[in-house]
């Protein structure tokens, strides 16, 4: 991110997972499928769970790595780009299937839930640190709740409007007391407020999910991240290549190699690796389980970062605690 599987029988909300690359958050609010909850969570199941929650945890170390050399722009344009052409194959497969009335819907999510947070991500993270920014990654799940209940009159008890208060007040604690967790200024304080970037993206993630369940119900996971991200790739890899200086870093300028290393990683293993994954965790438990990751996707991205020297203090993690609080009685209200 950076949003979660929905089954047909439960709100979006309550099988919401916001992973943390944005051109997973399509396949994360599809259906879930169709096999029965086990009894027990098998051994396979908590498995795959930390692997996945490893997988989109380390995305955001990964997009600054891929900093390092490239701007925001380039970052998110070559992001978008490698992941459209990695799931081409399966795109060109099932594009032909889709409904013509169903297009308009694939390319608004993509735009929100895709395009245009993969821009917001990479432009935070050149002023806040990897780790904060896996943490107010946890916010998808506060706004997909917030747009389904404004714009697709999904019911909003007390526990749920408790859940997002809770969200939005420790996001403040996180950026207003915490600062930053980097070194650019003192206190990091100025630059916090790039979190709000981080922000505007899991509004589009929430916009995305309930789109994705309202909209797009009956497509499998496969077809509809193949299909948005060829609907938007193109776009993404004509400004990659025609109006940034994406070629001519990689020709000339030194580690630029292994900057885009990151990001292709990052493309790929938040894409056809977790895609994969993701599923084959749902029928090995349920989607409930699964959206258990979206607690330990912060703890992943804040160990990348104290490993690479980010800072993290008391106020970072009373936010966090808030945040993932907000989320945890969203996922349990009724």
């Amino acid at each position: 991110m950076p949003a979660g599987v929905a089954s047909p029988t439960t709100d979006a909300v309550e099988t919401t997972l916001p992973g943390a690359a944005d051109e997973t958050a399509s396949l994360e609010a599809t259906e879930a499928l169709a096999a029965p909850a086990p009894a027990v969570t098998s051994p396979v199941a908590w498995m795959l769970l930390l692997i996945l929650a490893s997988i989109w945890g380390t995305s955001f170390i990964l997009m600054k790595k891929g900093l390092v050399v490239f701007s925001a722009m380039e970052l998110g344009a070559t992001r978008v780009s490698v992941a459209a052409l990695l799931l081409l194959p399966f795109a060109l497969r099932h594009v032909g299937r889709v409904e013509r009335s169903r297009f308009k819907w694939l390319v608004l999510s993509g735009v929100v839930g895709t395009l245009i947070p993969a821009f917001l991500f990479a432009y935070a993270e050149t002023r806040l640190a990897s780790g904060l920014a896996g943490v107010l990654n946890a916010l998808t799940v506060v706004f997909t709740l917030l747009v389904g209940a404004l714009l697709f009159r999904q019911r909003l008890t007390g526990l749920r409007v408790l859940g997002i208060t809770l969200g939005l007040v420790g996001t403040v604690v996180m950026l207003q007391l915490g600062g930053s967790g980097g070194d650019a200024t003192p206190a990091g304080a100025g630059n916090a407020w790039y979190g709000i970037y981080i922000l505007i993206a899991t509004m589009g993630y929430g916009l995305s999910v309930n789109v994705i369940k309202h909209k797009l119900g009956g497509m499998t996971p496969v077809a509809v991240t193949s299909v948005l991200l060829l609907l938007i790739g193109g776009p993404a890899l004509a400004y990659l290549l025609l109006g940034t200086d994406f070629l001519h870093k990689l020709a000339t300028v030194p580690g630029a190699w292994a900057a885009f290393g990151y990001i292709a990683l990052l493309a790929t293993m938040s894409t056809a690796v977790a895609m994969v994954l993701f599923n084959r965790l749902i029928q090995q438990s349920t989607a409930l389980f699964a959206s258990s990751s979206t607690y330990l996707i912060p703890i992943v991205a804040l160990a990348w970062g104290a490993l690479d020297g980010e800072a993290f203090n008391l106020w970072h993690f009373a936010g966090m605690v808030v945040i993932l609080a907000g989320v945890l009685i969203i996922h349990r209200a009724r």
